[in-house]
């Protein structure tokens, strides 16, 4: 079976298993963890080749721009203190414990236990999202555990990067020191320039399809440079998409950023895709290589990493979060944050795509290799499986399922938006600036939801004749397919405009 003939095949087998999580309300990452593990079962399944430098930057690359870009700086500032300690500080004390136990009781060098520490550290907020977009919890510990997301991505491929070039040297001597000392602050400013450079760069192919393509080749093109020249390329992936998304300057369109947004959804959700089912096929080929004495080995060490990254986690949010409770009561101020939360935040530890993406890109010569990708996968696979299926039940049982009530603020939200607008057409006395008024006063007043639905109602049967009449035109020859294509989409937009929030969504992702 040739490549193109195998990833058709596996990207078909996720798109029928993502139909079977939908309908079993099952979180898609839960079910990909499972499709990767019933690829390294069965014999005969088709074995896709990816070099390992290549595997970072092709699954890392997107992911982290895509995180970065959508995190706002300010929301930063604010939760600082959580998002160093847990993005961090979490990182850090996961990597170090995971460490000691593969260099103390399974023999694996310092450096090499470190890598494998770095690999299993970091949560995906992906894996986290996809369960949780379907509830709603405190607004604090959403923000907190999709900003942690992409700080202790960070931190672990630091500790990563790091690690694996002290193995790779032997040791940790002067040149390394001095690359490493130069990699962090070097990367950072690179993203910063680069960004620079993009933004004046931009407003050449803003609104083109060869704007969409250039977002691409410009974060895997950052990417090679900061390797090339010995820098942090996650640092730089990082502050580059952060730069551009605090920049008010950064030319753009609405048209762009819709296509932009459908267009980085489905590539990064098409890279989780591969990575879970490539990572599935390596898995195979190594148990297969082991012997049964070896492979219960592996197990034993797997299953105790990944009480250690779990139990970790745990120590580490409960400790802060009690921790800030009492320096709370001290000051006589409300907590910032209860134990219920606490506990939630600590249970939404799954791995995923960066875990899974480190692994692979473990080069041949490296110590126990094969042990340490055993245990990556099964790090994911028990997190995924284990957590992912039962966090919704324990939203529950916290009693931190927000539902009702986050519909009531998103209806508030929407009702201040609609009153802005309504407020700037003050004193416009023209025909068309009444219409807009009855638009606007019918959303600000939509928290009552009946004259809302009504509009909707009405407006998508009035949508329908339209669509009628366009095909109506299009078969009497009095539109080319230009013209149909452009009255189509004009059409398009106002139904999207008009349909309710859940319509609208792509769900898998």
């Amino acid at each position: 079976m040739s490549f193109f003939e195998s990833l058709l095949l596996l990207v078909l087998v996720a798109i029928v298993l993502l139909q079977v999580s939908r309908r079993l309300s099952v979180p898609y990452p839960s079910m990909l963890a499972l499709a990767g593990a019933a690829v390294a079962l069965v014999p005969g399944t088709p074995y896709i080749s990816l070099d390992p430098a290549t595997a970072l930057a092709l699954f890392i690359a997107p992911a982290l721009f895509d995180a970065a870009f959508d995190f706002p700086v300010g929301v930063a500032r604010r939760f600082w203190p959580p998002l160093v300690v847990f993005a961090v500080g979490g990182v850090v004390v996961t990597a170090a414990a995971v460490a000691f136990f593969g260099w103390a009781f399974a023999g694996l060098p310092l450096a090499a236990a470190l890598v494998l520490g770095a690999i299993v550290a970091p949560p995906d907020a992906a894996a986290a999202t996809a369960v949780l977009s379907a509830m709603s919890i405190p607004r604090s510990t959403d923000t907190v555990l999709r900003g942690e997301s992409l700080f202790n991505d960070a931190a672990a491929l630091l500790i990563f990067d790091a690690a694996l070039a002290i193995q790779s040297a032997g040791g940790l001597d002067m040149p390394i020191a001095l690359h490493l000392t130069i990699a962090v602050p070097g990367g950072i400013l690179l993203g910063i320039i680069a960004a620079t450079l993009v933004r004046h760069l931009a407003r050449f192919v803003s609104g083109t399809l060869g704007g969409n393509l250039l977002q691409f080749v410009q974060t895997f093109l950052l990417w090679v440079i900061a390797e090339r020249l010995g820098l942090s390329a996650v640092l730089a992936i990082v502050a580059f998409a952060m730069t551009l998304a605090y920049s008010n300057r950064t030319p753009t369109s609405v048209r762009m950023r819709v296509q932009s947004y459908a267009v980085w959804s489905a590539v990064v959700f098409v890279l989780n895709v591969m990575a879970f089912l490539l990572m599935g096929m390596q898995v195979r080929d190594i148990v297969g290589g082991m012997s049964a004495d070896r492979l219960g080995e592996a197990i034993r060490f797997a299953l105790i990493t990944v009480v250690i990254v779990i139990l970790v986690r745990f120590v580490v949010y409960v400790g802060f979060n009690r921790l800030q409770a009492w320096r709370a009561r001290r000051r006589g101020v409300p907590e910032p944050a209860s134990v219920k939360q606490a506990l939630l935040a600590s249970w939404c530890g799954m791995r995923g795509l960066v875990t899974l993406a480190t692994a692979f890109a473990l080069p041949a010569s490296f110590p126990e290799r094969d042990i340490v990708v055993l245990t990556a996968f099964a790090v994911v696979l028990a997190t995924l499986v284990v957590q992912g299926l039962t966090l919704a039940p324990i939203i529950r049982w916290l009693g931190l399922d927000r539902r009702q009530k986050g519909l009531g603020e998103l209806a508030a939200r929407r009702s201040e938006i609609a009153f802005a607008g309504f407020s700037r057409l003050d004193g416009a006395v023209e025909d068309e600036a009444e219409l807009l008024r009855a638009k606007f006063r019918l959303e600000q007043e939509a928290v009552s939801a009946t004259s809302l639905e009504t509009y909707r109602r009405l407006a998508l049967d009035a949508i329908v004749a339209q669509r009628e009449a366009l095909e109506g035109l299009r078969a009497a020859g009095h539109l080319n397919v230009d013209e149909y294509n452009l009255l189509l989409e004009e059409i398009d937009w106002r139904e999207l405009s008009v349909l309710p929030e859940n319509a609208r969504r792509i769900e898998e992702i």
